[in-house]
């Protein structure tokens, strides 16, 4: 089958040109292998949906983890509800599983809605009765704002003590900025004033690579 190049959304191996994300993001093999959880900032059209999306059927393929790209975008219209943006979340994410991993991996429970913590309950439910440790990459990390991003970030802090067996073996974020630029508010501050579990961070410093510099930073 002919291949072409893409710029319009994420690539697809059988019908693009791509290079192969562990060549583009060497980096992240070990820092998954070490139960890192770790940032990814880059502009749009550089490739990050399209190597987080092969790195994590990669990582599903060579047995060794059960890997999955997810988005929380449609949170973003919920930036002061929590609950209503973790519901839209959950309920994307479960149309995205089936799509992208088979039935024995996939998770058997999900939390019930309209409850808040939902998006933590679920991740530490699944990693809980995972046959193989869990990574997961949230991509659009930036499109949450205000309430619904606090709410967010700090399920992921708090569940991060408990991996891997209660939580995501390693855990990305993925987005067009720095999480030490997220302007969330929590008593009058800009950020969070809680110890972070994304102490590392992968850049682009180059207009078409991605992750060529990692160096460890109090994100959040």
């Amino acid at each position: 089958m002919p291949k072409w190049f893409n710029t319009a959304g994420p690539c697809k191996a059988d019908i693009h040109y791509m290079l192969s994300p562990t060549a583009r993001l060497p980096e992240l093999r070990l820092l998954i292998d070490q139960q890192n959880y770790f940032v990814i900032h880059a502009p749009r059209q550089v490739g990050k949906t399209t190597a987080m999306l092969a790195l994590a059927q990669e990582l599903t393929d060579g047995g060794d983890y059960v890997a999955v790209m997810l988005s929380v975008e449609v949170g973003a219209a919920f930036s002061h509800d929590p609950i209503a943006a973790e519901s839209a979340i959950l309920s994307e994410w479960q149309q995205s599983i089936r799509f992208r991993l088979p039935p024995p991996l996939r998770p058997q429970q999900w939390p019930d809605t309209n409850t808040s913590s939902q998006l933590g309950v679920f991740l530490s439910t699944w990693a809980a009765n995972s046959e193989r440790p869990l990574v997961v990459f949230l991509d659009e990390i930036d499109s949450l704002q205000d309430e619904s991003l606090i709410s967010v970030l700090r399920q992921l802090r708090s569940g991060y003590l408990n991996r891997p067996q209660g939580f995501p073996h390693s855990l990305g974020l993925i987005g067009m900025r720095d999480v030490r630029d997220y302007k969330v508010k929590s008593g009058g501050s800009e950020r969070l004033n809680t110890a972070s579990p994304f102490n590392i961070i992968v850049i682009s410093t180059k207009g078409e690579t991605l992750g060529n510099a990692i160096r460890p930073n109090n994100l959040i």
